[in-house]
């Protein structure tokens, strides 16, 4: 990849221990990176010089993660990951109804943000071939169910359920095999990849808020079961 096709990601964070460091490693990746330790500071440059993603920290000074987030979004699309605090679910919650791609709690590992960002960058590309009039496929169906992998669009009974990077692939696993038991060890490598540890009760708090989600457009959605002590599944049509 040359100097020029580099995509540039935005690292806003007031921990510079957190910048340099995911700095170093996103470099190594191949990323042209611009950080910066505070919102304020950012919103200027950033609505001066567009990037190709931004990962946003919520507590900063002159101006917090969620007002930066709230006027990036009024003026583009660019993908964001939000970092927020471990037990911060108001937080996360917000910060998504915000227009927040995806979020990642800290402390995290950078293979994940690697990741996330990867795959967010991915959805943009076609996007933008989508735009273009290219071709894109990737559709699949269950039922009143419908997965745009292209697109990263989810739709029950043809209206939208926006849904983060790491929900999607959870949703994704369980329809992908409708009737099949899916241990939490199973959506956790389907979500998050191998090597990298996540607590259990991080996929039962994603279960929750996809439940949630597909709810708040159908009120009798009941598609996703749990079987106590075993994982999930998708009930079959």
């Amino acid at each position: 990849m040359t100097e020029t096709t580099k995509q540039t990601i935005a690292l806003v964070d007031d921990d510079r221990n957190i910048l340099a460091s995911v700095q170093m490693t996103l470099e190594a990746e191949g990323y042209q990176v611009r950080t910066y330790t505070d919102g304020e500071q950012a919103l200027q440059d950033l609505n001066a010089r567009p990037v190709d993603l931004a990962v946003l920290d919520v507590k900063m000074p002159r101006m917090d993660g969620m007002e930066l987030l709230q006027r990036l979004r009024a003026r583009s699309s660019l993908p964001i990951i939000f970092l927020s605090s471990k037990d911060e679910e108001v937080d996360q919650l917000m910060g998504l109804r915000l227009g927040a791609d995806d979020y990642i709690t800290k402390p995290f590992s950078q293979r994940l943000l690697i990741e996330r960002i990867r795959a967010l960058l991915r959805r943009n590309e076609v996007n933008r071939a989508e735009a273009a009039g290219e071709s894109t496929g990737s559709l699949l169906v269950r039922g009143s169910l419908s997965l745009d992998e292209a697109r990263h669009r989810s739709q029950w009974r043809d209206q939208d359920v926006p849904l983060t990077v790491t929900e999607f692939l959870l949703v994704k696993a369980l329809a992908a095999r409708p009737g099949l038991v899916k241990s939490r060890d199973q959506l956790i490598d389907a979500a998050y990849g191998d090597n990298i540890y996540v607590d259990d009760r991080t996929i039962d708090s994603h279960i929750k808020r996809v439940r949630k989600k597909f709810r708040q457009v159908d009120e009798a959605f009941n598609q996703i079961e749990t079987l106590y002590g075993i994982g999930y599944r998708y009930k079959e049509e």
